[in-house]
């Protein structure tokens, strides 16, 4: 059995710091000696751009290897993946990526096709982090599908209660459906400025309530123009300034994720030795 540890960065409202925290934690991954492939899962391309890739130039993308997919061709995955400069591997995404959500309503084992691309390459990651865009469409339903954990990005500059109810449904509903054992891997508190009361108020209302059922990492993300500079220029915060907040934030997070998927692990194999 793999020991890839596949996690979903999913909230279905935009500008929460989905890509940004997908980019930056699967760097720090790299840094802590672990192989890690970044899934685009949005046809915007952000994580593709903010590599420094462009996305409308590229020849093939996850698009194209789903549309194969349902063609009952067998695409090679190994063939589309980037290499960045930073360590990551990256299966981009660009607009190809937005005529699949029509096509897939009538293809076989719709919501289990990016599994079955991905299963012959997680051999080869400790980690593979799928950037989901900010809907609930079929391409996000195929990436919780595909993904044993979610982490849930919430930006601290609204409060998102409505919106949390939304996306926790939708992993119910994906659990019921099509991935039984996924799990809510936790939350992750972005774009913080701790000198504002919302930002106080909305830290103490997801505490409040989902901190009892729902893991809420230590690490918080804070609002820094540095992050948007780093995916300007196709870089992680930790190559373009390592010393700054966003990058110990984003060190701690990485800290914080091995460490349970690490305990998550012993788990699995003293269970199974039981």
């Amino acid at each position: 059995m793999s020991e890839c540890k596949t996690i979903a960065i999913c909230n279905q409202k935009g500008g929460v710091g989905k890509t940004t925290t997908a980019v930056n934690l699967g760097a720090g991954l790299v840094r802590s000696g672990r192989r890690v492939l970044l899934v685009d899962c949005d046809p915007q391309g952000d994580l593709t751009q903010s590599l420094g890739y462009q996305a409308d130039e590229l020849d093939r993308s996850l698009g194209s290897l789903m549309y194969l997919a349902t063609q009952d061709s067998m695409p090679s995955v190994k063939d589309t993946i980037l290499h960045h400069e930073e360590g990551m591997d990256v299966l981009p995404s660009n607009l190809d990526l937005s005529s699949m959500e029509s096509q897939l309503v009538n293809a076989m084992s719709r919501e289990k096709l990016l599994s079955l691309l991905l299963r012959d390459v997680k051999k080869d990651y400790d980690y593979i982090l799928l950037d989901c865009s900010p809907s609930l469409g079929m391409i996000t339903i195929n990436a919780l599908t595909a993904a044993d954990s979610v982490i849930i990005p919430v930006q601290t500059q609204y409060l998102p209660a409505k919106g949390m109810t939304q996306l926790l449904r939708s992993i119910n509903m994906v659990r019921t459906h099509t991935n039984e054992h996924l799990k809510i891997g936790g939350i992750v508190m972005t774009l913080v400025d701790g000198r504002t009361n919302l930002a106080k108020e909305v830290i103490s209302t997801i505490r409040t309530n989902y901190g009892m059922s729902i893991r809420i990492f230590d690490a918080q993300i804070p609002v820094a123009v540095k992050a948007a500079e780093a995916a300007k220029e196709g870089k992680s915060i930790f190559s373009y300034d390592a010393n700054s907040r966003p990058a110990l934030a984003y060190e701690k997070l990485t800290k914080e994720v091995i460490k349970d998927a690490e305990r998550e692990r012993k788990h699995n194999k003293a269970a199974v030795t039981r």
